[in-house]
């Protein structure tokens, strides 16, 4: 299923922009050059794959992604709780959330009335169109590091649609919530998600994408930027698509 942004912004929110161990920032403020900085992972406690950190097959699949099941961590401390599973165990994590979202609660109430956390959505940071995706490459230029996802489709009319356009975007949303990835992962999935994409345009689908960059504010912290990845997958025949000519300049 995914992680819901629902799910996110309770988990971001009541962890306070911290890593539950270190207690170190996860968005990083922009620079003169260069913009926010996101180091920050949700990361599960219990993995929903076999042989995973701490797999549990009596796991419920359905709550694997579910807020009691993620812990907020930086990058480094993701890393270290998933090689050193036997160290960092599922209850030890557990409680490493519990006190930590105590010490955030404690720490805002000795600070001012604060306003509520929450995305909003910009006129520049929303996309005008969504262009056209032909290539794995380009999916994953949408989906990769974004923080959430916004994914849409037309009507399906059998069990094979539903099996290609589901399992595309699927794929889309894990490997976004895998990023960033080793180079030799990237190049395969890229490849396999170019085949995926002539088999929906076969099936007659076409796939546009794009980013829309919302603002998170509110809580302790400065707003930030917060990436979503745009994704629609669309029939050819649908009249929303826009077919754009090049006359070659001519007056």
């Amino acid at each position: 299923m995914g992680i819901s942004d629902k799910t996110r912004k309770v988990l971001w929110g009541r962890s306070g922009n911290r890593c539950a161990i270190c207690k170190h920032e996860l968005v990083l403020a922009a620079s003169s050059s260069d913009e926010e900085s996101v180091v920050g992972e949700e990361c599960h406690i219990i993995s929903g794959k076999v042989g995973g950190p701490r797999y549990d097959s009596g796991f419920p699949l359905e709550q694997i992604d579910a807020y009691e099941n993620l812990i907020l961590l930086c990058r480094v401390h993701h890393k270290a709780v998933d090689d050193q599973s036997e160290t960092y165990t599922a209850d030890i994590l557990r409680q490493m959330k519990m006190n930590h979202e105590k010490w955030v609660s404690e720490k805002l109430k000795d600070t001012e009335e604060l306003k509520p956390v929450r995305l909003r959505r910009t006129k520049n940071g929303t996309p005008e169109f969504l262009t056209r995706l032909t290539s794995g490459k380009e999916v994953l230029n949408v989906v990769e590091n974004a923080n959430g996802f916004s994914f849409d489709h037309d009507e399906l009319l059998n069990e094979e649609e539903v099996d290609l356009v589901g399992g595309f975007l699927q794929i889309a949303q894990d490997w976004g919530d895998l990023s960033p990835m080793e180079s030799y992962d990237r190049v395969r999935i890229a490849f396999d998600l170019t085949e995926t994409l002539k088999e929906l345009e076969d099936a007659g689908f076409l796939v546009f994408g794009g980013r829309e960059i919302r603002v998170i504010e509110g809580g302790t912290e400065v707003p930030s930027a917060w990436p979503i990845a745009v994704i629609r997958i669309l029939r050819k025949t649908n009249k929303e698509i826009i077919k754009v000519t090049y006359d070659g300049g001519n007056d």
